[in-house]
């Protein structure tokens, strides 16, 4: 039978393209979004298997939901992918324009949500031997990003990712990958398109590569970290085009 991924916020972006790269590979997928219901059956109508639930990951009812479905359809989980995110896209020194209850939601659909996630597949992961990957960010490393309130919470993802490593193993990896500026429409609505290109275009400039990262760049290291790496658990993979190495010139 077909290993089974689920990967959340998969409608679009990075969550799409690893929903399609796995699907390549010969996975049967479970595509969750939250909202954009008809984006997420485009995506699914081009995998070769796959299953859409709409389901908010902020709440714990609806992960074990979630769950649940792929083992109706399936009867396994090998493999998660926490990538469903959200932020408010406020410059960093503008500490006024974040408040308590911007925190709390930003950390409950980029902490808690993976952390409820896990847990109500983990019983299915451990009997697969499987493994889990949280997308975090360059953000959490630098302390840079859409937001302060978004950095932080990634940064608390990053723990989360070594704390999950330890309990889950030896049956679970659990790592997280951390990309830096990748092309994708949730970047470029959440900046404004001009704002947005003009923000690559200096994050291009300084990495060693000159480039930004496209979603399937990190969809390639999402397929790696989970049918390989077989040595490799609670580890944080940068995906950056080398920008955390760039000092100023």
């Amino acid at each position: 039978m077909n290993k089974v991924a689920i990967v959340t916020g998969s409608s679009s972006g990075i969550g799409a393209a690893t929903a399609l790269e796995l699907s390549r590979r010969g996975w049967n997928i479970v595509v969750n979004c939250s909202k954009s219901a008809d984006q997420a059956q485009e995506v699914a109508a081009q995998c070769r298997e796959a299953i859409v639930v709409q389901a908010d990951v902020g709440q714990d009812g609806e992960c074990r939901r979630l769950a649940q479905a792929a083992l109706e359809k399936w009867g396994r989980v090998d493999a998660l992918v926490n990538n469903a995110g959200a932020t408010k896209f406020v410059p960093h020194p503008k500490l006024e324009e974040l408040s308590d209850d911007d925190f709390l939601r930003i950390y409950r659909v980029n902490v808690v949500a993976a952390f409820q996630m896990t847990r109500a597949c983990a019983p299915a992961l451990k009997a697969a031997r499987g493994a889990v990957v949280n997308v975090s960010s360059l953000a959490s490393f630098l302390g840079t990003g859409s937001s302060i309130a978004y950095a932080a919470s990634k940064g608390a993802l990053n723990t989360l990712t070594q704390s999950l490593a330890r309990v889950l193993a030896p049956e679970v990896r659990v790592n997280a990958v951390l990309p830096g500026v990748v092309d994708t429409p949730w970047m470029s609505a959440g900046y404004g398109a001009e704002r947005f290109r003009e923000l690559a275009a200096r994050y291009a400039a300084n990495a060693p590569l000159k480039s930004t990262c496209r979603p399937e760049d990190i969809a390639e290291t999402i397929g790696w970290l989970i049918e390989g790496a077989r040595m490799t658990t609670g580890e944080t993979v940068l995906v950056d085009a080398g920008f955390h190495l760039a000092t100023p010139r």
